[in-house]
């Protein structure tokens, strides 16, 4: 399957999820879409290993700098967390910029298309909860632990303070991301498993996963000029609970819908943690 009829396959998956009101349909759907492009991957990693063994040129991995949004725009870290939790079902690593304005995605185009395009319809989808979450006031009347440091002698004390919308929405958020990665985590496993037990894989099959890891994360580190780490939303709010919880259901009751694609430009990165 070439890479534009394995995303018009995806893109139909993401559109019947969008368009059905049941909660477990959308949640099949969606994971149908990364069992889709698990598939594919492995298909396209078996196609690599023939290439290289019949001293054909298979194809490298490659580098694309993914847009978040611009300077200044708050949240940014937020949706750094979805698309690196979507990156991970994926084979994909990330570079993160600084401001969390832009990711470099290290990995095959396939399956960088596979995570642009998952990302693409999830981030609005995460948005209108967070959204939804925070006009219905749920979160007004809870409290949460901020951890303070004292600049000089360096004491660090817990302290709980009502809970504020921002601080409200970066946890929905953060808990939308992380349900998210566990949920495409368990669709790739489920096709992985399929297709190496299938009778009729490709022989060889698991060399040739193993030889593609090898092969990425050696390109990752040949290429990557990163420092340090990067830090995500949660290193900068507070913990609550309530936001937590319905961040979480909100991530599991995710659809999915086609939106358009993107990309960006540089600025200072970090690696993903």
């Amino acid at each position: 399957m070439n890479d534009d009829k394995l995303l018009t396959r995806i893109g139909a998956l993401l559109r019947q999820a969008e368009g059905t009101d049941n909660e477990h349909e959308a949640a099949a759907f969606t994971e149908a879409a990364q069992r889709l492009a698990t598939a594919a991957s492995i298909d396209l990693a078996v196609a690599r290993a023939h290439q290289r063994s019949n001293s054909g040129r298979p194809a490298a991995p490659a580098q694309r700098t993914v847009r978040i949004g611009e300077p200044g725009k708050r949240g940014l870290r937020t949706y750094v967390e979805l698309f690196v939790a979507i990156a991970r079902s994926n084979d994909v690593r990330c570079d993160i910029a600084a401001n969390s304005t832009f990711v470099f995605a290290y990995g095959f185009d396939a399956d960088i298309d596979a995570c642009e395009a998952l990302y693409a319809s999830l981030v609005i989808q995460m948005v209108r909860a967070s959204d939804t979450y925070i006009k219905s006031g749920a979160y007004k009347g809870e409290t949460v632990q901020q951890l303070y440091e004292d600049r000089y002698t360096r004491r660090r004390w817990v302290e709980r303070k009502p809970l504020a919308a921002v601080t409200a929405r970066i946890n929905f958020q953060t808990a939308f991301a992380a349900r998210i990665g566990v949920r495409l985590k368990e669709a790739r496993e489920q096709a992985t498993v399929e297709r190496l037990a299938d009778a009729s894989a490709e022989p060889g099959t698991a060399v040739a996963l193993r030889d593609k890891e090898v092969e990425l994360v050696s390109f990752y580190q040949r290429v990557s000029t990163a420092r340090g780490r990067w830090r995500g939303a949660a290193a900068t709010a507070g913990y609550s609970d309530g936001a937590r919880r319905a961040g979480d259901r909100a991530g599991r009751n995710a659809r999915l819908g086609g939106h358009p694609e993107i990309g960006g430009a540089r600025g200072a990165i970090g690696r993903s943690s």
